[in-house]
């Protein structure tokens, strides 16, 4: 298993949330299976959630309604559906 995998047109993600940061950023693989971003919000009533949903949607060149959270609500482990992203902001291997 890797961070990635294309399923169709769709992007899924497993991500390592890194909450409460001093900065948004896209840090890099973490582990085999999981790649890391930090974020500036806290892990407080579903905030963090929304912060990455956003932050993926306007990194990816997407409207936030085509970036799903389907996995990982409560935990620092997250999986990512990105329909159809226009952008690639990080380095995807083959």
């Amino acid at each position: 298993m890797t961070w990635y995998r294309w399923d169709q047109k769709d992007l899924i993600l497993h991500l390592r949330l890194q909450p409460k940061a001093s900065r948004d950023a896209f840090i890099g693989p973490y582990g085999e299976n999981e790649y890391k971003i930090a974020i500036t919000a806290p892990p407080v009533d579903g905030k963090a959630n929304r912060h990455l949903l956003k932050l993926l949607a306007k990194a990816f060149g997407l409207p936030a309604s085509r970036v799903e959270l389907i996995g990982g609500k409560s935990s620092r482990s997250k999986t990512v559906r990105l329909k159809s992203p226009s952008l690639l902001p990080i380095k995807f291997e083959d």
